[in-house]
């Protein structure tokens, strides 16, 4: 069972329960692709409500209450009560009573008083969905800030974030009536953009796609001496172009490839923080990156393909920081080589390459001005078109409606989470509070310096940490969305450019996926490898570290917008050779080791630390400090490897060691032994073999995303 990195543990409904859920949300998607081309005449607004009152009901059946261990995968009565009060109060705006739709918007800061109860009702639903999807952090977030709509006419008036004060009737009128509360900027994004993604993951991964993108890395890495490692971060990468959910991603490379990394002799911890680090650049990963990035794209008003070009280098520099730590990894740790028998990557490409077809054409149909929800669209017909391609991953009339189905059963999490974070965006434009607390943190940092340099630096720092803290506690679309309205005006006063910005609070809000003690992709990811979870964390934090400090760079100097590949092609070519350089010392420091040379004492880590942070900041004298100095540390590495001779040899292992599923050691014996509970390994050549798919669930059930 599939689940969103921003969702809990959903049921697993069957019998008429499921195939009721499932009918819906195949309506659900059929609307969803009819709006594409024909978008319903009395508008946007109008097509949020139907969208909403055909989501929110399920996320009362389709996820648990967790507030007693009655019902398990049952809806219980007070489930079947919310999804009844959901439906009717979402509904509601719609019923022809009092002027119908129209009516409905024509009393917009007027509501009668039945407006402000079925209000309050759907105000009630929306945060008890937000709850079971997410936990309690965020609807605890969304409770503060009514309470600050509320009472905070009550505040002394010469403290900055006071206000008039509203009362319940403007609150309710607020979120339910206007463009900036339920039915604002986050679920507009949820409903055109991020269902259609979710519903062409869903088609790719049953056309067999997924199982490709991992056979290829097992293949491509198949005698490489850092196999295991290259294999999960490469998996990771290309699961995650069609993902864009972390720990999903963690889960599915992990199961594929943790008895790899184990046989290779990674320690359990060690191997989940590899998978959660991997896992995680999913969000990052073009073409489908994480929900907020498509709210990225409608707050600046720019198409989705400009916030996929400023995400392309990030990404490259995310995941070279995290491959240079697996060859650390590797020659500190002496981890075990091992061959994969595993089919020719070049066959594997000429017979199932076709999956990356679809992929080219979101970009080239987004390149030739087509717009990002058409785009996904024709290319969710091309994976369809393509699946009868695979005889076992054919798109069969029943599998499709499994796939549109789960697509919508996968949005669900993410509708929970646009919809309660209304709330927060709806209070802050009634209040002000977003200009009044980016006025607070400006003058929080000029209090302490009056240099402007030295202002922007510490107003970075700690709108780093404010963000980090954030993402412990809220989900990432939830986190840039608060940081966004709060931390980036804070950046814009002080003169950095809107991209910037959005960038800066994008990737700190998923990076929070692995900072300790809610990384959510490492959770997964020790469920996978048996490994204890809050050092599983901290590993993953390891491997993750040179990314927290690459955004730093998009804000500090005019220079970092070149690594959002927003200049001329020498400045971004410069630029990102310089971002290599200081994830390159980054990498050295936290993995204590230069590879080609040997094991970095604990002087030249700390120098490598220096010249990374020097070499972040895109500026002559610092990078040129910061070259020297990286040069310093690699030299002084060198110096201590000569003074203390050659390194050991390396380990040999049994080839009863490292028997496992279509591993052998790098001298296999013909008496290896392959463990009971192992398969037969594929073949290495010949026709790539495929394992059949399991069968495709009948509609009567419905498993989650």
């Amino acid at each position: 069972m599939h689940y969103d990195d921003e969702e809990l543990p959903a049921r697993k409904l069957t019998g008429r329960v499921g195939l009721g859920v499932s009918i819906v949300a195949f309506l659900v998607a059929v609307l969803v692709l009819w709006q594409v081309f024909r978008p319903l005449a009395k508008g946007s607004q109008y097509y949020l409500i139907v969208f909403l009152a055909g989501t929110l009901p399920l996320v009362f059946l389709a996820y648990r209450s967790r507030l007693s261990k009655r019902g398990g995968d049952r809806p219980t009565v007070p489930d079947w009560l919310l999804t009844g009060v959901a439906l009717v109060a979402c509904l509601y705006p719609l019923a022809p009573v009092r002027g119908g739709y129209d009516g409905f918007l024509n009393r917009q800061g007027l509501l009668e008083p039945v407006d402000v109860l079925f209000g309050a009702l759907l105000l009630v639903v929306v945060v008890e969905a937000c709850r079971r999807t997410t936990g309690l952090a965020l609807p605890i977030v969304c409770l503060a800030f009514l309470a600050y709509g509320y009472y905070g006419g009550l505040l002394p008036q010469d403290w900055p974030i006071a206000h008039a004060g509203l009362d319940f009737a403007q609150i309710i009128d607020a979120l339910y009536n206007s463009a900036s509360g339920f039915y604002g900027t986050p679920l507009d994004v949820a409903a055109s953009y991020i269902v259609l993604f979710t519903i062409y993951g869903a088609v790719l991964d049953l056309s067999g796609a997924s199982r490709f993108f991992v056979d290829l890395s097992v293949a491509a890495f198949r005698k490489s001496r850092s196999a295991a490692g290259r294999t999960a971060v490469a998996a990771g990468f290309l699961l995650g172009t069609v993902s864009g959910s972390g720990t999903a991603t963690t889960v599915s490379v992990g199961a594929v490839t943790w008895p790899m990394l184990r046989r290779a002799g990674y320690p359990a911890e060690q191997a989940g923080g590899m998978l959660a680090a991997a896992g995680v650049g999913a969000i990052l990963s073009p073409p489908t990156l994480g929900a907020a990035a498509f709210i990225v794209a409608e707050y600046l008003e720019v198409s989705y393909l400009t916030v996929l070009g400023w995400a392309m280098i990030p990404t490259l520099l995310y995941y070279l920081g995290i491959l240079l730590a697996v060859e650390i990894d590797v020659r500190r740790f002496r981890v075990r080589g091992l061959v994969v028998d595993a089919a020719s990557p070049w066959r594997l490409l000429a017979r199932f390459g076709y999956h990356f077809s679809s992929l080219i054409l979101i970009v080239v149909l987004l390149a030739l001005d087509v717009s990002a929800t058409r785009a996904v669209v024709y290319a969710t017909l091309v994976a369809f078109l393509l699946s009868f391609l695979d005889r076992q991953a054919r798109l069969t009339p029943q599998r499709l409606f499994l796939a549109l189905s789960a697509g919508v059963r996968g949005v669900l999490p993410v509708v929970a989470v646009c919809a309660a974070a209304g709330i927060i965006t709806a209070t802050t434009t009634k209040t002000g509070l977003g200009a009044q607390l980016a006025s607070l943190l400006v003058s929080g940092a000029q209090a302490v310096t009056s240099n402007p340099t030295a202002v922007l630096a510490l107003t970075v720092v700690l709108a780093a940490v404010a963000l980090a803290i954030l993402g412990l506690a809220v989900p990432v679309t939830a986190s840039f969305i608060i940081g966004w309205v709060i931390i980036g005006p804070a950046l814009i006063v002080l003169g950095v450019p809107e991209p910037a910005a959005a960038m800066f609070v994008f990737y700190y809000s998923v990076l929070s996926e692995v900072t300790p003690p809610t990384a959510l992709a490492a959770v997964g990811a020790s469920a996978i490898t048996g490994g204890r979870t809050v050092p599983t964390m901290w590993q993953a934090l390891k491997y993750a570290l040179p990314a927290f400090l690459v955004p730093i760079a998009f804000v500090l100097t005019s220079s970092g917008s070149f690594l959002l590949a927003r200049g001329s092609v020498l400045e971004v070519v410069w630029a990102t050779g310089v971002a290599v350089l200081a994830v390159a010392g980054l990498a050295v420091a936290t993995g204590g080791y230069v590879l080609g040379i040997g094991p970095a004492n604990t002087p030249s880590r700390v120098l490598a630390a220096v010249a990374g942070l020097l070499l972040l900041y895109l500026e002559p004298t610092t990078i040129a400090i910061g070259v020297a100095t990286l040069a310093a540390a690699v030299l002084l590495a060198a110096v201590n490897r000569h003074r203390s001779g050659p390194t050991p040899a390396e380990p040999s292992v049994s080839p009863t060691q490292a028997a496992a599923p279509g591993l052998s050691t790098e001298a296999p014996s013909s008496t290896a032994s392959a463990r009971g509970d192992d398969p037969p390994a594929e073949p290495a050549g010949g026709e790539p073999t495929r394992p059949a798919p399991p069968p495709a669930p009948s509609p009567s059930t419905e498993s989650a995303p």
